[in-house]
This record gives structure tokens, C-alpha cells and sequence, in this order.
């Protein structure tokens, strides 16, 4: 399934003499060569030349490459430069600090540092808890990993892992106006990483950790939950769980079927499946068919030890099925993938129940083609930004600690987390709840407030 993408974004300067329709003839090419154009700009329009500006998406790099080398292969037209869209955006980097007070006098630079911050450090030494008043940590979050599980990229390092985290900290801004700043940490060490953000804690109201690879991710969480004064909440499991469950709730309603009479079917029991058969249990849920790279999870499957392998086997597959993941597809009620492409074959959606739900969320390619799935299920959702109801993460995570920071929060409950669910599926009005349209618009300014007076109603 290739689809052109604005990740994949690109702008060509190209230039060619008047007489052989440059305009004309660049277009053809491109969109002959499977790219969406989005921009056309004419740049100089001379006897001699005409210098055009056309950005285009592509489906990935060697897309883009094919292109340029497709226009440059025309003996009537010049490539002068190719610009990468996306490279552009990131120079530099994303996020910036700025300062919320003047400081343009003698006086300004009095009250904001010394002599007269020193009031405000005695004052929050004689009372710790003025921190929150007085200081940027009643509306930070800390950004955390250790760039071992990011994105689809694998264990890529926290330098690389940077520009995610950059961006999750734009996410914050824009959508919940919560000033948060990347922490990537150069270990793998568990205890290391818990130690780091235990010192760290004092700046911030609240610890975002992301892209930390499972079973790791669980202990990191566990344990510095249990240390901390401030919440701490991993999006890779909570926030896909907490979308999830609120899409899965709204495409229920729309089929007609009670969640406790479903038959589900689990494809990837990492942090965000496990974190997604917890909430659905919690909400509900009785039979739950979970796989992992090695199979089925069952009562046989060793839990090595890992408490959140240990709640899987103890509260899915209540009939112990042994099979594989074709043999349970036929008659499930409800399809959730958060693995890998190609995992399902058409055969085994169109085994599904009537009226069967499918969320292939597996990113970029899902674990089957929409396209195949629309033909048999009543309701789909991927992960992609080009498709209908994407399950994106920005819908849960920003309101949540707008949430928490608002309500001086200390700690994060699985109440908070169907409270969230529950916020994000109410706004979708039932005049608007359709087969693609399930979940609300990211840039639904409802979203984060909704979202943020649910959690801080059940603090």
C-alpha cells in the first residue's frame, strides 16, 4: 500500500525556456511519476527562461529521487535544486525557550534575578511546595528516553531520538499550552535511567517517558511511580491504549455489539498491547486473543518473570486457545493490531464476525491494507495520518497533563485513564459518529479540555 506522504514532502526549482511549456511539462512528469503536487510557484518569467517552484509528495526517498532524476532526464528542462521538505522544518531544531517577563530595565532584572530572586528561593526553602507556584514546574513536563524503542526505527540512540521528542514537546505546546522539554538519556540501564529522572524531578510537574523499549519500559515506570511526588505516565502504553479504547467504544456503538460479548484479537503484546488489554479488561473486555512474535499467548507461555507477562497470561484467552492467528481471526468480533505489516490475510478478515471491527495500527504500514479490510469489516482504523480514523497518540497525551498539572497532581489512577477514554469518544456527538469518523479531529480545541476536566475531576 503506497500512498504519497508530506513526510515525504519535496520542493524542485526547475527551469526551461519559455517556448517548450516548462509549467506543462515538468507537472506531467511528476504526476505521471505518482506524486501529489501541493504548490506551484513561477519564480522568474524571462524572454530567455522561466524558473518554476513545485513542491510535491512523495512516497519516500527513492520516490523522491526517481522524480528529480525523471525531470532531469528531459533534455528541455534543468533541475537547479531539490529541497527536502521535512529537513527544512527540523533545521535548527523545533522548540525554543522564551522568556515570560520584560526584562528590559535595572528594575526588571532586579525582581527576575538577583538581588530579588533570592526572596523567592527562601521562600520555597521554607516551603517546598511553593515550587509549583513560583516556578516553571507547575506547567513542565519532562520529555524522557533512552532512544531504545523509537518510532518504527528500533534501538536508534537518544541523539537520534532527539527530533521526536522535540517534536512530542511542540505537541505539548500547541495543543495543551504545557511547557515541556526533551530528556534523552545516554543509558539503557534501568536503574540508571530511574536514578537520572528521580534527580531530575525537582523542575518538572509531571515525567513523560517515551520510545523505551518493553519490559524495561514497565519497571522504569513501576519504579519511579513509586519514588516520585509528580505523575508519571508512559504514552507509549497508556496514551495508545486510552485512543484506542475511545475509538474501540465509539465503533461499538456504531455496530451494536456490548464489548463484553466480543471476541478480540490481539496482534503485538509489548507495552502498548499490554497496555490496551489492560484498559479494555477494565472496561470490560472477557476474551482477549493475544500473539506476539512467538505465537499465541496462553497458559503455557513463560512469563520470565515480567509482571506485565504475568497479567496477560492470567487475564486473556480465558479458553486457553492454542492455535494460530489465522484459526483465531474466524469469527472474531474485533480485530486490534500494534505489531507489524502483512500480519493478516484477506482470508482471515473476511472470516470475521458480521459487522466486525478492524484497527490495523501498525505504522507505516499497517498489519493489513485498509483497502482489503473496508471490504469485509464495518469500521477500520490505522495509525496513518492519510487515512480515516487515525489512532493518534495528541488526542489523549496533552490533555491528560493539562489534566494533571491543573489538579497538582501527584499520581496517575486507571480511573484517570477511562476518564480520558471516555472524554476523547464523547466528542464525537452522535450526529457525527460514521464508519469514518470515529474519533475526534487532533485540532478539535474540545479535545484537550474535555480530556483535561475528566482527569482532573478524578484526581
Amino acid at each position: 500500500m503506497a500512498s504519497t506522504s508530506p513526510g515525504y514532502g519535496i520542493t524542485i526549482r526547475v527551469e526551461g525556456p519559455p517556448d517548450s511549456q516548462p509549467v506543462a511539462l515538468a507537472t506531467t512528469i511528476i504526476t505521471g511519476a505518482g506524486a501529489t503536487i501541493t504548490a506551484l510557484d513561477v519564480v522568474e518569467s524571462l524572454l530567455e527562461r522561466v524558473v518554476i517552484d513545485i513542491t510535491c509528495d512523495t512516497i519516500d526517498s527513492s520516490h523522491a529521487d526517481e522524480i528529480t532524476a525523471a525531470i532531469s532526464a528531459n533534455p528541455e528542462l534543468t533541475v537547479r535544486k531539490v529541497s527536502d521538505r521535512t529537513f527544512l522544518l527540523h533545521l535548527g531544531g523545533k522548540i525554543e525557550i522564551a522568556s515570560k517577563v520584560p526584562l528590559k530595565t535595572r528594575d526588571d532584572l532586579s525582581r527576575a534575578y538577583t538581588p530579588g530572586v533570592a526572596r523567592i528561593c527562601q521562600a520555597i526553602a521554607a516551603d517546598p511546595s511553593d515550587a509549583r507556584r513560583l516556578t516553571i514546574k507547575r506547567n513542565t513536563v519532562a520529555v524522557v528516553t533512552d532512544g531504545s524503542a523509537v518510532l518504527g526505527l528500533g534501538n536508534i540512540g537518544p541523539a537520534a531520538a532527539l527530533p521526536v521528542m522535540e517534536g512530542k514537546a511542540a505537541l505539548f505546546k500547541r495543543f495543551a499550552d504545557v511547557d515541556a522539554w526533551p530528556v534523552c538519556l545516554d543509558t539503557q540501564d534501568v536503574d540508571e535511567i530511574v536514578r537520572t529522572v528521580q534527580l531530575i524531578a525537582p523542575v518538572y510537574g509531571g515525567i513523560n517517558l517515551e520510545d523505551i523499549s518493553a519490559p524495561r519500559c514497565f519497571e522504569v515506570e513501576r519504579r519511579l511511580r513509586e519514588l516520585l511526588d509528580i505523575p508519571v505516565f508512559h504514552d507509549d502504553q497508556h496514551g495508545t491504549a486510552i485512543v484506542v479504547s475511545a475509538a474501540l467504544r465509539n465503533a461499538l456503538r456504531l455496530v451494536k455489539k456490548d464489548l463484553k460479548d466480543t471476541k478480540i484479537v490481539l496482534s503485538g503484546a509489548g507495552a502498548a498491547g499490554t497496555a490496551i488489554a489492560r484498559l479494555l479488561v477494565r472496561s470490560g473486555a472477557v476474551n482477549i486473543i493475544g500473539f506476539d512474535k512467538d505465537g499465541v499467548i496462553c497458559k503455557s507461555t513463560p512469563d520470565d518473570g515480567d509482571e506485565m507477562r504475568i497479567w496477560f497470561i492470567k487475564n486473556c484467552n480465558p479458553s486457553d486457545f492454542r492455535g494460530n492467528i489465522s484459526e483465531a481471526m474466524k469469527g472474531a468480533d474485533i480485530f486490534i493490531g500494534v505489531s507489524a505489516p502483512n500480519v493478516l490475510t484477506e482470508a482471515d478478515v473476511a472470516s470475521m464476525a458480521p459487522k466486525s471491527i478492524i484497527f490495523a495500527l501498525a505504522n507505516p504500514d499497517p498489519e493489513i491494507d485498509p483497502a482489503i479490510s473496508r471490504k469485509y469489516a464495518a469500521v477500520v482504523a490505522t495509525g496513518r495520518s492519510d487515512q480515516p480514523n487515525q489512532i493518534n497518540n495528541v488526542l489523549a497525551f496533552p490533555g491528560i497533563f493539562r489534566g494533571l498539572l491543573d489538579a497538582n497532581a501527584h499520581k496517575i489512577s486507571d480511573e484517570m485513564l477511562v476518564a480520558a477514554a471516555n472524554a476523547i469518544a464523547d466528542c464525537v456527538s452522535p450526529e457525527q459518529l460514521n464508519a469514518s469518523f470515529i474519533v475526534p479531529s487532533v485540532f478539535d480545541p474540545n479535545v484537550v479540555k474535555s480530556v483535561a476536566a475528566a482527569v482532573k475531576k478524578s484526581v
